[in-house]
């Protein structure tokens, strides 16, 4: 019963947290640290101590996997050098610094206590890096390249954890080492390798997205607890399983069980990854207390406390600068990988660390000497970055200078990829009709498949709050028929007039088609009041290459309109005459009649700002 309501209490105040965050634009792990920390010393909150096992063995694994399903193996791979270097490099040099700095500030130490330290705050977090990126708004690449680290560091300074702490009771060689590492590595690759291709048998022949979702849910487990049983790395096999499912999903999975899936693991990944921030400050009484008896004197623990701070944030820097400046001065496909100063600076102060720094610190041996000192230490070491660092982010990332992902040019890609996937659409319903159809049914596909691709590209351009376009304007119109239609359903059912079962799969027809539309909104809302204008692109095809670089030049009508007395959504320019006509969402689609009168193949955007090209003959964005 008390459990129970303390970790309800947990949630609803993590919701709340979380709530005022996102209202005022606060970084959220950072207000939940102090909020914990504050709260901690209120009489009535019970004083917390992770579990490390819980933490590892529990809350560790559906964080990893739910990291990875938002992470592109493509990039992962195309990173692989740079997430070599971050993720196993790094996490040893930071050890040896930080293990060095420990030996040196706390008399009496063992050397594998000091190490074992430096193991524990090597790793920064994955979930502090891309909750506190995603709220910054960070270069793609940054964001990018701190995800793949953090999936990765954690199984390098866990491994390196287990070595110091076998050191303190026995000595082992450096070829015992070397290949408890081998094996770790190697032996994660193949159990998640294995546990990934057993559970895609098993989703490519599930059609209940219920029991998909519960599939996902076994999948972290699995992978983690079969290669810890091995004595393989369980984060690296978590990692490889996640990312394997990710990659194949939309070839074995049904739609409606990626976004059952999808959502059900947006709120597990919410619960977690902000819960664990909170019980990060709540640790803080018992640290304290720990360290208070350690017999040093708060003179020296701060000391300590403060020297591991220093030395793991130097260590990163020395490290992340040391090899952008070995890549620049290296061959020439070393300099292509190479980091520019803003970008080093931006990975180097972005290492926040996060709950499995303090879940790795309760492994230390009990016995060991000053452990309560080396507990607080590594406290420290994840509070201080989150609230260094992480506030100090957003002004390092504004005077870097680095431009943060563009909504626009995102847009303008979607629209891009709308376009293919629309065309592939229209392809394969031409190969599949066979002129025996009910009358309707082959055109309302074609318009059907051709609305969703205008529907991108009339995101570009003016703010949606100033415009309504046909999609917005049918998306305003379909809710309100819906909430009418659901009112119908729901007399039926306050009535009892009709079955459960018939109600029920009224109601579940209605909302479904009600959460694409608030799906529509969604993507629309995070920019109604910003004008989405990509920038240009270089030449992708020969008519693109022999016209003049675009040039936005708004202009007030549609000539073709104003004669005929109709309306249009976004307007283009023909580069060959300057004939100004309207886009293909446009009722009359000018634009298109002039190309296929004149054969003028490229058009350029006359929106406000807007000065990407379109090659009708080929179909190419420029």
């Amino acid at each position: 019963m008390e459990l129970t309501a303390e970790l309800v209490a947990l949630v609803i105040a993590v919701g709340l947290v979380a709530g005022l965050c996102d209202r005022f634009g606060l970084p959220t792990p950072l207000v939940l640290v102090v909020v914990g920390a504050a709260a901690s010393f209120l009489p009535a909150v019970p004083e917390v101590q992770l579990d490390p096992d819980v933490v590892l063995f529990a809350v560790l694994p559906p964080l990893l996997y739910a990291t990875t399903a938002r992470t592109s193996l493509f990039d992962f791979r195309h990173n692989k050098a740079s997430i070599v270097a971050m993720s196993v490099v790094l996490v040893v040099f930071s050890t040896l610094v930080v293990g060095a700095v420990t030996w040196f500030l706390l008399p009496g130490v063992a050397v594998a206590a000091a190490l074992a330290l430096g193991a524990v705050v090597a790793p920064p977090d994955a979930i502090a890096a891309s909750a506190v990126g995603r709220r910054l708004g960070l270069p793609r690449r940054v964001g990018t390249l701190l995800e793949h680290e953090s999936l990765v560091n954690d199984a390098a300074a866990l491994i390196a954890l287990s070595v110091a702490v076998s050191a303190l009771t026995s000595s082992p060689s450096a070829p015992e080492v070397a290949l408890e590492f081998v094996w770790a590595v190697v032996g994660a690759v193949l159990v998640g390798g294995v546990v990934a291709a057993v559970l895609a048998l098993l989703r490519a022949r599930l059609r209940d997205p219920v029991l998909d979702t519960l599939v996902s849910f076994v999948a972290p487990y699995l992978a983690f607890l079969a290669a810890e049983e091995v004595h393989a790395s369980g984060v690296l096999a978590t990692v490889v399983t996640g990312l394997a499912l990710a990659q194949l999903s939309p070839r074995i999975q049904t739609a409606t069980a990626r976004v059952t899936e999808a959502i059900t693991w947006r709120t597990v990944a919410f619960v977690l990854e902000n819960g664990v921030f909170l019980l990060i400050g709540l640790q803080l009484p018992g640290l304290l207390t720990g360290a208070g008896e350690s017999g040093l004197g708060w003179g020296r623990v701060a000391l300590v406390c403060g020297g591991v701070l220093v030395a793991t944030v130097v260590a990163r820097f020395v490290f992340v600068f040391g090899l952008a400046g070995l890549l620049t001065v290296g061959t020439p496909g070393m300099r292509r990988l190479a980091w520019s100063p803003a970008v080093a600076g931006l990975v180097s102060w972005a290492g926040m660390r996060g709950v499995v720094t303090l879940a790795a610190a309760q492994v230390l041996p009990a016995d060991v000497p000053d452990r309560e000192v080396l507990l607080l230490a590594a406290f420290t070491v994840v509070v201080g970055s989150l609230l260094v660092q992480g506030s100090t982010l957003p002004w390092l990332v504004r005077r870097v200078g680095l431009p943060a992902p563009d909504p626009a040019e995102d847009a303008l890609q979607a629209a891009e990829l709308g376009d293919a996937a629309n065309a592939a659409g229209l392809a394969r319903l031409a190969e599949l009709t066979t002129g025996d159809e009910p009358e309707g049914v082959v055109h309302r596909l074609r318009d059907r498949s051709t609305a969703r691709s205008h529907a991108a590209w009339e995101r570009l351009g003016r703010p949606l709050a100033d415009q309504d376009t046909p999609s917005s304007v049918y998306a305003r119109l379909r809710m309100q028929m819906l909430d009418a239609e659901r009112e119908v359903v729901v007399r039926a059912r306050d009535g009892g007039t009709a079955p459960g079962e018939v109600l029920e799969a009224a109601l579940s027809a209605i909302d479904v088609e009600e959460s694409l539309l608030d799906r529509h909104e969604e993507l629309e809302g995070g920019s109604r009041d910003q004008a989405l204008a990509p920038r240009p692109r270089a030449a992708a095809c020969a008519h693109l290459a022999a016209a003049p670089p675009g040039v936005s030049h708004p202009e007030s009508a549609c000539v073709d309109c104003l004669a005929e007395g109709t309306t249009w959504v976004h307007l283009r320019t023909c580069m060959a005459c300057g004939h100004v006509a309207c886009c293909d969402s446009s009722p009359r689609r000018h634009a298109r009649v002039h190309f296929g009168t004149s054969a003028h193949p490229v058009v350029v955007s006359a929106e406000p700002d807007e000065a990407w090209r379109w090659c009708w003959v080929d179909d190419e964005l420029g």
